[in-house]
């Protein structure tokens, strides 16, 4: 391993010669976190610098017969606090005396303890005694004086101090005057017994050498010398112990901190190629053998802190552009260098050699930048942070003052960087150029070559917009991603225009197909500019989509062929059984619907930017689609009739079928929204006419989704056909079934047929064609019944069984709410049916009733009083259960008689006569010549209660013209419901008749026609009751005034 890192064998041995000789001279006890062996030392440094035992034997004895240098204690004594006041004021005037005893204080010495209590003045020769400055009157007095000390053995000496109280030949008259408290009194008394000028002692400290590390800072309690005043207050000392006159050739030929940055040059390198992680994973912190080795060699050639920190940066800055390792290194030294830059002055040519260091490092790093790509890939671990950290460490050292002064002629840092990162964007773009150029030269192979320096570009804007951008942005204010785009685009724009100049309609599939790829990769990366900030004129890929123009057809056909194949497919290999437990159609849906969501991508793919052609394009593929729906339908069919053997095989399969045209019917609904028809219309607004866009592609759409219906009713009608004949076939056998049977046990047949064929296909058709079919088989069913309720059969049982099978077919169909819903089941037809039905199949005394509801119904939608009116008042006595009618007048009454008038009088009968046949009918009397009669003639009816409220219940009140020699003609009838009456269902109290409120009943005629029901009635020709009351109602008919 090389470990000279340019430093010339010569140059070498006098470095390792320094440093043996730092380490075999070395002074101060030793730090904790430093090797206190000195043989560890000489095996570290002899590795730091490559040395084999022989060179290192020879230079170490070189190194032992040279001078041992002078020994030296600089002494700072800085400052004191809380010493004692020794003059009248309280203060003092305190000033130290200093220096090296060099005789033993050892312990076991017997002079030990007086010496150590013993003046400096009377302990060490007068020529090596230093004094500080005297500070008045203070008891915090602050120096800051430095003393050089010299001694021969470190084991021996010893550090003395005395601080003492300077006192001068005052006036008690003076004295007095600064009197300010008693202890002042008495020292003046103590003054007065002393020799005039005789110094007070403070105090002092005495340290062994020995004890002290190579560097010491730290308060040290001021010693008595008699234990009357134990608290003397206390002084801070700083101790550096260093050399004079070292006789290495380095230390004699060159300056030390030159010196020092030589040897931690040579020891940091060492250091950074024995890292195990690599040198980029080195962050600064250095062994402690090579700290301790540093610490040695900087405190001997008593090096400032600033000298320290310059030599620092200058080897480390230099080691950078070699041994790359983590920038974050050089920080510490550029703050420290700029915090001391005011309070340090530089030789010129240590101001020449740090300017040098900062051109290099600025000039290197920017060079580092214009390559990060390579220098810095995201495949390497912390290569995101060694760039931060490069750019905070060039950011930092341009912002130095000392930078400012000694590198006026830089330029701008973000400039420079600008300049670079263009330049290294281009370099970068053309050798991914030069790599992915392809063998062999033809235009498929150029379109899959560009695609993959696309994918490139591409991928490195990504991470210049996600990674790299912020930290050039917070550090530099600079857009990398507006830097590295604004260059590939132009740099893309110009090659692909190249290389795309031979591109005609008449290309190969394969270069097709390149250049499809191509086009996705150049429109992805000129999406990217909607990133950039504003921006000036526009990009030169703006219409890059026109290079591509002679390869859009063979696109739109590839996508189309290979949606048809697909589907062609897919049918072949569809066995026609429902796709997943919860779906009803098959599996060739499924690969449809991924057909189309193939072709619906590639139009957003293309996202075509001209209007006009997109439109044209939207035409092609909403024409491919359709056009493989149709064949989808004609193919699923087909494949049904092949795979059915029998005719219920048949069924399940058109079930599937129909399932399957419905999704696609579903799919086919889709593609407005899926292809963004509402995007197109307002993009082509400007150029194409809106009915244009409607008749051309909904035209289209709608054309298809009625072809689909059309298929879809096609199969549900070939269902329904095939349950219509078994439906016909039950209602056949119910009619004809015998009349003893109960209509429960006649449709069951029936019931059980439809329950079993309409559950096998409510499970196997979507819930739309499911209802789609049941409506068709109700209206079906409905024409069955009708036409077997239309048969010449009086028999009610007959209509009974038909009535039961409507209400249960109804029900069926119904399903609770989950089949057809109410609006769609009750249609004319069902309603005239259930009607019909009802009444045929209703005894002859229900249809008495039924006929008097009627009339009662008709009666309370009446208002018209044609035919006159009569009023009446009426009260039901509970208690007595007899009905009470008053019949008060009749008015407007039709004139019947020759001379204009009629002969009136009212008969009031209770109907239906079969519920009260012992209730005998009623006259008033004839009033003549009157068409406004008033009567007055009160009637009593004994019936009970509950006859009142049954079904057609009511007061039959008709008003007739007297004859005398013919039939009495008829004047009107009036109906006068019984349910109504007055105290029906109230107390007895309250059946008071001067409170019963009198009803005004407008007069009717009968159809002439008469109605259903009496027709009902006369074809019952075996019951004798019909026939009475359907003779009654016709002669009232024939005196009806009414017409048709």
């Amino acid at each position: 391993m090389d470990l000279s890192h340019r430093f010339s064998k010569r140059e070498l041995a006098l470095l390792y010669e320094e440093v043996l000789y730092t380490i075999l001279h070395r002074l101060g006890k030793p730090e904790h976190h430093h090797v206190a062996d000195a043989q560890e030392l000489y095996a570290y440094v002899q590795k730091a610098f490559g040395m084999d035992a022989e060179e290192h034997n020879v230079i170490m004895q070189q190194v032992k017969e040279l001078e041992s240098p002078i020994f030296c204690l600089k002494a700072t004594v800085k400052e004191a606090k809380g010493i004692l006041g020794k003059d009248v004021s309280g203060f003092s005037d305190p000033y130290c005396l200093l220096g090296i005893d060099t005789k033993s204080q050892e312990p076991a010495h017997p002079d030990h303890k007086k010496r150590m209590k013993a003046v400096v003045k009377d302990l060490i020769p007068e020529d090596q005694i230093h004094r500080t400055q005297v500070m008045s009157q203070t008891l915090s007095p602050v120096w800051d004086e430095t003393f050089i000390l010299e001694f021969e053995d470190v084991e021996t000496a010893s550090f003395h101090l005395d601080m003492w109280d300077s006192d001068t030949v005052e006036s008690v008259r003076h004295k007095l005057g600064e009197l300010t408290d008693l202890h002042g009194l008495k020292r003046i008394f103590k003054d007065a017994r002393k020799d005039k000028g005789q110094d007070d002692f403070l105090g002092n400290v005495v340290l062994r050498l020995k004890d002290l590390h190579c560097w010491d800072d730290q308060w040290y309690q001021l010693e008595p010398r008699t234990e009357t005043y134990p608290n003397r207050g206390q002084c801070h000392l700083q101790f550096l112990l260093t050399h004079k006159k070292r006789a290495t050739t380095s230390s004699r030929t060159q300056p030390s901190y030159t010196v020092h940055r030589h040897l931690l040059q040579q020891l940091v390198s060492y250091e950074i190629l024995q890292h195990q992680a690599g040198s980029i994973a080195w962050d600064g912190e250095l062994s402690r053998h090579a700290s301790t080795v540093l610490y040695l060699h900087a405190t001997q050639k008593d090096l400032s802190d600033f000298h320290q920190v310059m030599a620092q940066w200058l080897a480390y800055s230099k080691l950078y552009q070699s041994l790359e390792f983590n920038s974050n290194c050089l920080l510490h030294q550029i703050t420290s260098i700029e915090y001391q830059w005011v309070q340090e002055r530089l030789r010129p040519q240590q101001k020449e050699e740090l300017a040098e260091s900062f051109q290099s490092l600025l000039t290197y790093g920017v060079s580092l930048i214009r390559r990060y790509r390579i220098i810095f890939p995201l495949s390497v671990p912390r290569s995101t942070e060694r760039l931060q950290s490069l750019l905070r460490v060039l950011v930092q050292m341009c912002k130095m003052k000392a930078f400012h002064e000694l590198c006026t002629l830089s330029s701008d840092l973000p400039q420079m960087v600008s300049t670079a990162l263009k330049s290294g964007t281009t370099e970068w773009f053309h050798m991914k150029k030069q790599h992915l150029k392809p063998m062999v030269k033809s235009m498929e192979e150029n379109g899959k070559a560009l695609s993959r320096l696309l994918l490139e570009v591409i991928g490195d804007l990504q991470q210049c917009q996600k990674i790299w951008n912020k930290f050039f942005i917070s550090t530099l204010k600079l857009n990398l991603f507006f830097i590295a785009y604004m260059e590939l685009e132009s740099l893309v724009a110009e090659h692909v225009q190249e290389e795309l100049r031979e591109v005609d309609s008449s290309m190969s599939k394969p270069t097709a197909e390149s250049l499809f790829q191509l086009y996705m990769n150049l429109q992805e990366l000129y999406r990217m500019k909607d990133f950039l900030p504003n921006r000036d004129g526009p990009l030169a890929l703006r219409n890059f989509h026109q290079w591509f123009k002679e390869a859009v057809p063979q696109w739109l056909q590839k996508a189309y062929t290979i949606a048809l194949e697909r589907a062609q497919r897919a049918v072949q290999m569809d066995q026609l059984t429902p796709f997943g437990e919860h779906n009803k159609h098959s599996t060739s849906t499924v690969d449809l619907s991924t057909c189309y969501a193939q072709i619906v991508k590639t139009w957003q793919q293309l996202s075509w930017p001209d209007p006009e052609e997109a439109f044209m394009i939207m035409v092609k593929l909403v024409e491919d689609m359709c056009k493989i729906a149709l064949m989808y339908c004609r193919l699923i069919k087909e494949r049904a009739e092949a795979l059915s053997l029998s005719e219920g095989e048949a069924a399940n399969r058109l079930c599937i079928v129909v399932n399957n045209i419905k999704q696609l019917r579903l799919l086919i609904l889709k593609l407005p929204v899926q292809l963004d028809w509402a995007q197109l219309e307002q993009r082509t607004g400007a150029v194409i006419d809106r009915q244009q866009i409607q008749h051309t592609l909904h035209h289209q759409l709608d054309s298809t989704v009625s072809c689909l219906d059309h298929e879809v009713r096609d199969v549900v009608k070939a269902l329904a056909t095939k349950l219509e004949k078994g439906i016909a076939r039950h209602i056949q056998e119910l009619s004809s079934s015998n009349d003893t049977q109960e209509p429960e046990d006649s449709i069951t047949p029936l019931m059980k047929f439809l329950e079993s064929e309409l559950q096998y296909l409510n499970e196997h058709l979507v819930q739309e064609n499911f209802k789609s079919l049941l409506a068709l088989l109700w209206h079906h069913t409905l024409s069955v019944l009708s036409a077997a309720a239309g048969q010449q059969v009086r028999s009610a049982q007959h209509y009974k069984k038909l009535h039961c099978a409507l209400k249960s077919l109804e029900l069926c169909f119904y399903a609770e709410g989950c089949g057809l819903p109410l609006e769609t089941l009750h249609t004319e037809a069902f309603l005239s049916l259930e009607t019909h039905l009802a009444l045929c199949s209703a005894t002859s005394r229900k249809l008495i009733q039924k006929y008097f509801s009627n009339r009662i119904q008709e009666q309370l939608d009446t208002s018209s009083e044609k035919y006159g009116a009569v009023t009446i008042k009426a009260l039901y006595r509970p208690s007595e259960q007899k009905l009470r009618v008053e019949v008060l007048n009749a008015a407007n009454l039709i004139p019947l008689d020759s001379n204009g008038s009629s002969d009136p009088f009212v008969q009031l009968t209770l109907e239906p006569r079969h519920e009260f046949p012992e209730v005998v009918a009623r006259t008033t009397q004839c009033k003549r010549n009157e068409l406004h009669p008033l009567f007055d003639e009160a009637f009593d009816f004994l019936i009970p209660p509950e006859k009142c409220r049954q079904e057609g219940a009511c007061l039959l009140l008709t008003v007739f013209d007297y004859d005398t020699l013919g039939t009495n003609d008829l004047e009107g009838e009036a109906f006068f419901p019984l349910c109504h009456l007055p105290g029906l269902d109230g107390e007895e109290d309250q059946a008071d008749a001067g409170r019963v409120p009198q009803t005004r009943l407008p007069l009717t005629h009968p159809k002439p026609t008469g109605d259903e029901i009496l027709r009902l009635l006369e074809s019952r020709k075996g019951d004798k009751e019909a026939q009475a009351f359907v003779k009654l109602r016709k002669q009232r008919a024939k005196q009806s005034k009414e017409t048709e």
